[in-house]
């Protein structure tokens, strides 16, 4: 019976998604390009289930470089119409088309003339009226073995919002770089920053002279703690690299190796990668190569930097 339920219930919404498809139409298409004269904010507006929709589509939108937020229609009308302003776009959702709460604010809106775009399910209703472009979300049924709670009919008006704002974010010309700079944090904000702002640097950048004695190479090595170090000659040019496993090769066949000099030890033709390369690909590279840690060069070959496994 759960079994049953439950992909009766998943088979009911991906059916209200893909009948989306064939709705993609010129109004869609209006609606993306009055999007993308938006100067100012995307508002969002629903009740209920719908407002809890309009706030994940707003955050997707502000993810991907256009300021949103969500706006309770009922609040709106009793002080916050202040949260709209000149150059805004505004978004209702309402499966039925009819939301009491709704209406005075949709009216107030076409007044002062800001842009309504309506996801409903009903386009003979009064929210697809006031609408300067309304874009049908309607299902055939929700996904409740009741046909009461809103569930399919979510799903799909998620769905058009997705929509509307990944075709946006293409038309927009929006990079994997932009992502980056508005996710600093978490594990998609790390993989898509550059190299240079992971890199360690100035007093956490380990390096030596070629004719560094062994015995000071390992305490810079001790020091910095990353198990690797850069080999530089007068010029300041990257000569090579010594890591532990070098130290450990050496110290089992050298017993003199305290007296040798970096140059002696290293290995030439260290792995290295641009400040201005992504730290995905950074991450690529070492697992590709099994290394830990790559040295960071300018475009003039110049040490900038190293970048550890532990810092992506």
């Amino acid at each position: 019976m759960i079994h049953e339920t439950a992909r009766k219930v998943l088979k009911s919404e991906a059916n209200a998604i893909n009948c989306l498809v064939d709705r993609i139409d010129e109004k869609f298409e209006n609606a993306v390009n009055l999007l993308n004269t938006c100067k100012g904010r995307l508002v969002l507006t629903g009740m209920g289930k719908s407002g809890i929709i309009c706030k994940k589509i707003a955050a997707t939108f502000s993810s991907t470089g256009l300021p949103s937020l969500f706006l309770h229609p009922a609040e709106a009308i009793h002080g916050d119409l202040g949260m709209i302003a000149t150059g805004d776009v505004l978004i209702a959702v309402s499966n039925s088309g009819e939301t009491e709460e709704l209406l005075p604010l949709l009216e107030w809106a076409k007044r002062v003339g800001v842009p309504l775009i309506s996801l409903t399910g009903n386009l003979n209703s009064s929210v697809a009226r006031h609408s300067d472009i309304a874009l049908d979300v309607s299902v055939s049924e929700e996904a409740c073995p009741l046909n009461l709670v809103p569930t399919a009919s979510t799903t799909a008006a998620l769905a058009m919002g997705d929509a509307l704002a990944m075709c946006l974010m293409e038309l927009r010309g929006f990079r994997q770089e932009d992502f980056a700079r508005l996710h600093p944090g978490g594990k998609l904000g790390k993989k898509l920053m550059k190299v240079s702002e992971l890199m360690r640097t100035g007093d956490r950048l380990p390096k030596v002279y070629a004719q560094t004695l062994m015995k000071d190479v390992i305490y810079e090595m001790s020091r910095k703690g990353l198990g690797i170090t850069s080999v530089l000659d007068r010029d300041e040019r990257v000569v090579g690299v010594i890591s532990d496993g070098d130290l450990r090769r050496h110290l089992e066949s050298d017993g003199e190796i305290l007296k040798r000099r970096a140059m002696e030890c290293m290995t030439s033709n260290p792995k290295t990668i641009d400040e201005n390369e992504l730290a995905t690909k950074a991450l690529n590279l070492m697992e590709k190569m099994k290394i830990t840690s790559l040295l960071v060069l300018d475009d003039q070959e110049n040490l900038k930097g190293i970048i550890h496994l532990h810092d992506l």
